[in-house]
């Protein structure tokens, strides 16, 4: 007999329909064939599937069996096959009718005693299953909240190969998982950070204000200790909140990878990614054979930190510029191209010198200059210009470290940044970006208008800084957000001058 059911494999992020036919004939020699460019995950699946059926009580089939995974030339490599493979086979030998195969489709890796386990990328194969039309798809228990978040399809939480079939032969009435979206935001939209834990500080966190309320890209340079650390990780808590959209792609992307925390069926707090500086370039910005995304798209929608940033391999670094301007990033293989999202902050730290305390009133620098001008050279120009804003990170007096007045607090910070966030969005609602941090040259030369004063002041810093045409437009970009942070229409000499304010590294450091 020939048996058809349905099912998904992962291509990135996103999942594509699979069909899974089974037919079984006699033969001479017991023999299985598995078609339609298996990889070795898929191909070991038949050792799984024969044991899990003798042990959850079923008969194994004797005669040739042959499994086609269609489309043949779509790369299969996952064990999430397991299930609909399984329940093909009980269908193709006798075992199994069904009326269901059409409506609900099947994912989920199988134990030796036929328990179901849990896979990768079910949000994304619920995704896919809603678009092609299915009622429902069967999960294994602990992917069946992912599933659940998609609306419009059933999702069928099943424990066991004998829970499938008893479904599928409507002899068992399982319950579809329902997802509460409001239960989720109080269980998981919460912070245990707030930057009142920051001492001191208080012009580093207007400057961090500014970056998130216009999600702009950040520097932070300063002697070991000063608090760069605190205040980067600190940032997710004073962003909004994620919205319905932005939490399912998240999530989306940590589906497909395996990285959603146990009982964590949907992201609601932006990610915070602090990668090593010994990491790849397919590590930061996703590769393989089959490419997987890396830590910028791991990032999206939230933040990504590089501690100790001349540590880092330049030519890793250099593969970070087109991803910052454009928010995706493209991985080519010879199988095709694969996008991935990277829409991110990046917040970067650094000393100002190999020992880190050049400038540091309280510790004498050891590094001649050769040493320092080898180690701020590991960053270039061009990653360099792509960074908003510049911020000097000082050391923190005592008096201030032991003063127990609380100072500006997550609550305060994230107010002022929902505020410039609304005026955005009124801003930008017939434009695809949100933020001013994304806007384009054309957007600038409309929303960031200067008057007599502020352009002679921009004028004169350009030439005394020798600033690029990029962080010129950089600057109008940060004082847009620093004269909506101020609930102002117009940019003023004072909005402008802030904003160049935060462009000095450039003079200073590597003029």
């Amino acid at each position: 007999m020939l048996a058809k059911l349905f099912t998904y494999s992962l291509l990135g992020i996103n999942a594509e329909p699979i069909e899974v036919e089974v037919d079984i004939s006699p033969g001479a020699m017991p023999k299985t064939i598995l078609v339609g460019l298996a990889e070795a995950a898929v191909r070991e699946s038949t050792h799984r599937i024969e044991r899990a059926l003798v042990n959850s009580g079923y008969n194994r089939p004797i005669d040739r069996i042959v499994i086609n995974l269609s489309p043949a030339d779509l790369p299969k490599d996952a064990a999430s096959f397991d299930l609909p493979i399984a329940l093909g086979m009980l269908t193709a030998s006798g075992q199994l009718q069904s009326e269901r195969f059409e409506e609900y489709a099947a994912v989920g890796e199988l134990a030796l005693d036929g328990v179901i386990r849990p896979v990768k990328g079910v949000l994304s194969m619920a995704i896919a299953a809603r678009a092609q039309g299915k009622r429902g798809l069967l999960v294994p228990v602990e992917n069946a909240q992912e599933a659940a978040v998609v609306g419009e399809i059933e999702a069928i939480p099943v424990g066991s190969l004998a829970e499938a079939v008893g479904f599928y032969s409507d002899r068992l009435d399982v319950q579809p998982t329902q997802f509460s979206w409001a239960r989720a935001l109080s269980e998981l939209a919460k912070y245990e950070i707030d930057y009142q834990d920051v001492k001191g500080q208080e012009l580093a966190k207007r400057a961090v204000t500014v970056a998130a309320a216009g999600s702009h890209h950040l520097l932070m340079l300063g002697s070991p200790g000063t608090g760069k650390t605190l205040l980067a990780s600190r940032l997710p808590t004073i962003l909004p909140q994620l919205s319905p959209e932005e939490s399912l792609e998240t999530t989306q992307i940590y589906s497909a990878v395996g990285r959603l925390n146990a009982g964590e069926s949907l992201m609601m707090t932006r990610p915070f990614r602090a990668p090593h500086h010994t990491i790849s370039e397919a590590g930061l910005v996703g590769g393989g054979s089959t490419p997987s995304p890396g830590e910028i798209s791991l990032a999206h929608n939230g933040i990504l930190f590089l501690d100790e940033l001349p540590e880092f391999n330049r030519r890793t670094l250099e593969v970070l510029r087109q991803p910052l301007e454009d928010g995706n990033v493209t991985i080519s293989r010879a199988m095709g191209s694969i996008t991935f999202p990277a829409s991110l902050m990046m917040v970067a730290a650094l000393n100002p010198c190999p020992c880190g305390y050049r400038g540091d009133p309280r510790r004498q620098c050891k590094c001649n200059p050769l040493q320092i001008e080898r180690y701020l050279g590991k960053i270039s120009g061009p990653l360099l210009d792509r960074v908003d804003i510049h911020l000097e990170v000082p050391s923190v007096p005592f008096r201030e470290l032991s003063d127990m007045a609380p100072g500006t607090g997550t609550g305060e910070m994230r107010q002022q940044v929902e505020a410039a966030r609304e005026i955005q969005g009124a801003r930008f609602h017939e434009h695809r970006i949100k933020t001013n941090g994304k806007m384009a040259p054309r957007q600038i030369r409309k929303f960031c208008r200067l008057d007599s004063d502020a352009e002679t002041l921009l004028k004169t810093a350009m030439e005394e800084m020798g600033l690029s045409a990029r962080a010129h437009d950089k600057i109008l970009r940060v004082s847009r957000t620093i004269a909506d942070l101020d609930r102002s229409d117009k940019i003023t000499a004072l909005h402008l001058s802030e904003a160049i304010n935060y462009r000095t590294l450039d003079r200073n450091y590597w003029a």
